[in-house]
């Protein structure tokens, strides 16, 4: 997952990160966090269509997910939904279901967030702080951190991130 708060809407650079994962057959999905106020103003995505003919994009909002092609690695690209909003969200929906408080798993909470995935590795551009995307679903993710924002981020980044991941010795959380 590569994260940014200050990422712009450039499927340019999302293709060149695609093609740079197409040399590593085991990455099977990428999913790119984009803040934005407005999470309906995708025409800048408008080039994804492109990419979505040589793989699998799926661009997904608050209101709604759009499917492009088919294909791996699967590109993920959220938009606009914080982590701090899905869980309450998720609660919120438990809560509406008559569940009681008592009766509330973490796999419970889990069924009810938007993003159903586990990343393995995080790669967050633009400095040394955490943002507020997948905060449930990374608890165990491998965090890396560069101070290259997303606009400047280059291969060479990318391979000394994967290179710092390989490197590691997986704890999940111990």
């Amino acid at each position: 997952m590569l994260s940014d708060e200050d990422v712009l809407f450039d499927a340019g650079k999302i293709e060149a990160v695609y093609t740079w994962t197409k040399e590593f057959p085991d990455i099977k999905k990428i999913i790119f966090h984009i803040s934005t106020d407005d999470p309906r103003r995708i025409e800048g995505l408008l080039g994804l269509e492109e990419l979505g003919k040589k793989t699998t994009v799926r661009v997904s909002t608050p209101e709604h997910d759009t499917i492009i092609g088919t294909g791996i690695p699967e590109i993920l690209i959220a938009l606009g939904k914080t982590g701090r909003e899905e869980i309450t969200d998720a609660i919120i929906k438990i809560a509406k279901e008559g569940v009681e408080p008592n009766e509330i798993t973490e796999d419970m909470i889990e069924k009810h967030l938007i993003f159903h995935v586990n990343p393995d590795f995080v790669i967050k551009t633009g400095g040394n702080h955490l943002t507020d995307f997948l905060i449930w679903q990374s608890v165990y993710s491998e965090l890396f951190f560069t101070d290259i924002n997303w606009g400047g981020f280059r291969k060479v980044d990318y391979l000394r991130a994967l290179r710092d991941y390989q490197s590691r010795g997986r704890r999940y959380g111990t």
